[in-house]
């Protein structure tokens, strides 16, 4: 199909690298200490948010301001690991004029006030509008809650209504346990009912997840996934991502791309011929059962025999299977992501 329009990103993310001080059990994006660095370089930051700034809405509450879906959010990995590479990522948006720019953190960085607020105030006077802290279970098993707690108690200060928490259920339990260090998630689960990690955590059946995870859920045979496809995901506009290597990701489909980022323009109007991208053209025009049958015809790809969580995890399973035979797919990209499991 030729012209296959790629949608313009209203919102999203720039992940600066997925290197990350966390292995969290639930990543969709493999993020690791193990990763390389490989920061984006500040000539493609530029590129990149100058071709961003075209079509990026800010929050409906104003330019100013942040909300979840809406401007753009520097990200990882951990932006914070490369301070300077963030502050400058943030001067540059600044003067592109791009709305409702916030960070999304960990707070593994976050080991004393003063320097907590020091970048707090430095990065919000450089245009920094708003801040992102995560908080869950899988990154207590990695950072000290009274980190967290210290970074939410400055970012209210500095950013005030522009501090967002997610999620703040977790906040409000680990404060009624009264946790300071970090915490397994084999003890945090003797402490509540896994049912509630389940119903609370908002868990994507992609990523890490399925591999770390699995065994939260009931497994089906690849049959039970067949007929459903991945159109509505990958077409949207909204909080989709954009990577350190210059890939523009569908959705929130780590591992895939539509193309390369610092060309949107021409991505957005010319589109793509998706016969150019078979595994793409399976997820969007086809169903699961579409990439089963590539993969099994022309690779030999077997069916796993304990079975699968969700579409998400047949189609990873897949593309890395199909990545370690072949080069040939390049809407299979970052390479790197099929390396760190």
């Amino acid at each position: 199909m030729k012209n296959f329009p790629i949608p313009k990103p209203k919102s999203g993310g720039l992940i600066l690298s997925y290197k990350c001080s966390c292995e969290c059990k639930h990543c969709m994006y493999f993020g690791s200490p193990k990763w390389s660095s490989d920061w984006i370089t500040e000539k493609d930051l530029e590129e990149i948010l100058s071709q961003l700034s075209i079509t990026i809405q800010g929050s409906p509450y104003g330019p100013e301001k942040v909300s979840l879906n809406y401007g753009i959010h520097f990200t990882g990995g951990e932006p914070f690991l490369n301070y300077n590479l963030l502050l400058k990522a943030v001067e540059i948006g600044k003067s592109l004029n791009i709305p409702s720019i916030f960070v999304e953190t960990n707070c593994y960085w976050c080991k004393n006030d003063r320097i907590t607020k020091e970048r707090l105030v430095e990065l919000k006077r450089n245009g920094l509008n708003g801040i992102l802290i995560s908080v869950n279970p899988f990154i207590l098993e990695f950072v000290p809650f009274e980190r967290t707690e210290r970074a939410i108690r400055l970012s209210m200060e500095v950013f005030q209504e522009n501090l967002m928490i997610y999620q703040l259920y977790y906040y409000d339990q680990f404060k009624e346990l009264n946790l300071k260090e970090k915490l397994s998630l084999e003890k945090y689960l003797r402490l509540i009912n896994i049912s509630d990690l389940k119903r609370r955590v908002e868990l994507f059946k992609m990523g890490r997840t399925v591999y770390t995870l699995q065994n939260l859920y009931k497994r089906y045979p690849l049959n039970y996934f067949f007929k459903e496809n991945c159109r509505m995901e990958l077409v949207r506009s909204w909080h989709c991502h954009f990577d350190n290597y210059g890939n523009y990701m569908p959705g929130y489909c780590g591992g895939l791309s539509w193309g390369d980022i610092r060309n949107l323009k021409s991505l957005y109007n010319d589109g793509i011929d998706l016969e150019d991208y078979p595994i793409l053209k399976s997820l969007i025009l086809g169903n699961i059962n579409d990439l089963y049958e590539l993969a099994i015809e022309k690779f030999g790809y077997e069916e796993k025999k304990d079975g699968y969580i969700s579409k998400c995890h047949i189609c990873f399973d897949i593309r890395r299977f199909l990545k370690n035979k072949t080069n040939e797919f390049k809407e299979l990209n970052p390479v790197e992501f099929y390396l760190h499991i």
